[in-house]
C-alpha cells in the first residue's frame, strides 16, 4: 500500500473502464483500497476490476450510464454489500462532442451537460451519504482545461466541465465541516483513447503538434492524472479543498 493512502478504504471511479478513470481505478487498486469501477461500458469495466482483483484489491465493475440514476444508485448501494462504505469517488466518466456554437443541436448540448455536468451531481449526491456518515472522504472531480481557457471547438464541453469546477468548489465548501474534501483536476494534453478518437475525427491535432504547445514539450499519459487524483484522495491531503489542481504541462498557468 502506497504511503499517501493511510488505511485502505472504498473508492468508487466513474468512467473507469479506460484512459484517465482505469489508470486511477488501477492506482487506487495499488494503494491499497478496494474499488467500484463504474463504466457505461460494461466490458471495459469488467476487464479493469480484474486487473485490480489480480493485483490483490477488492473490486467490484458495473456498467452503467452516469444519467441514469436508477441504475447508479442501484450500482452504489450494490458496491455497499460488496465492498463497504464509500470513502472516495473519483468522477472521470465524460462525453466530448465538437462544434461551432452556431451548429450545436438541442440534442446535443443535452447529452454533453447531462453526461459532464449531470452525471457528476448525481455520483456526488449518491456517495456523500457514506461520507458524512464516516465524519471522512474524498472528492476528487475530473473537469478540463476547457473550463479554464475556454474551447471555440467545443464550447458545452467548455460549459459543462466549467460547471464541475464550481460545483466542485461549492461541495468543498459545504461539506468541509464534515471531514470531506472535494477538488478538481482538469487535464490538458493527456494522451488517453478519447483523444485519438478524437484525432482520427479530425477535431485535435497530431500528437506532436499538441506537444509543441505544452511547456514541457510532451503530453502526458492517465497515470499522471492518476498520482494527483491518489494524493487528493489520501490522508496527507486533508488541508486540501475546493482546489483546482492543473496537471497539464504547464500548458495553462
Amino acid at each position: 500500500m502506497s504511503a499517501v493512502s493511510g488505511r485502505p478504504r472504498v473508492a468508487v471511479v466513474t468512467g473507469g473502464g479506460s484512459g484517465i478513470g482505469a489508470a486511477v481505478s488501477l492506482r487506487l487498486a495499488a494503494d491499497g483500497h478496494s474499488v467500484a469501477v463504474l463504466d457505461i461500458d460494461a466490458d471495459g469495466a469488467a476487464d479493469v476490476a480484474a486487473k485490480a482483483s489480480a493485483s490483490g484489491a477488492r473490486a467490484s465493475a458495473f456498467g452503467v450510464d452516469v444519467t441514469d440514476r436508477a441504475a447508479l444508485d442501484a450500482a452504489f448501494d450494490e458496491t455497499r454489500r460488496e465492498l463497504g462504505p464509500i470513502a472516495v469517488l473519483v468522477t472521470s466518466a465524460g462525453y466530448m462532442h465538437f462544434s461551432s456554437f452556431e451548429e450545436i443541436t438541442l440534442e446535443e448540448w443535452s447529452r454533453v451537460i447531462d453526461v459532464n455536468l449531470t452525471g457528476t451531481f448525481h455520483c456526488c449526491q449518491a456517495a456523500l451519504p457514506d461520507m458524512v456518515a464516516a465524519g471522512w472522504g474524498r472528492i476528487v472531480t475530473i473537469s478540463s482545461s476547457s473550463a479554464q481557457r475556454g474551447s471555440p471547438n467545443a464550447p458545452h464541453y467548455a460549459a459543462a466541465k466549467g460547471g464541475v469546477v464550481v460545483l466542485t468548489k461549492a461541495l468543498a465548501r459545504a461539506y468541509a465541516a464534515r471531514g470531506i474534501t472535494v477538488n478538481t483536476i482538469p487535464p490538458s494534453g493527456i494522451e488517453t483513447p478519447m483523444q485519438h478518437r478524437s484525432q482520427a475525427e479530425g477535431n485535435l491535432p497530431a500528437n506532436e503538434t499538441m506537444a509543441a504547445a505544452i511547456p514541457l514539450g510532451h503530453l502526458g499519459t492517465p497515470d499522471d492524472i492518476a498520482a494527483a487524483a491518489a494524493f487528493l484522495a489520501s490522508e496527507e491531503a486533508g488541508f486540501i479543498t475546493g482546489q483546482v489542481l492543473g496537471v497539464n504541462g504547464g500548458s495553462v498557468l
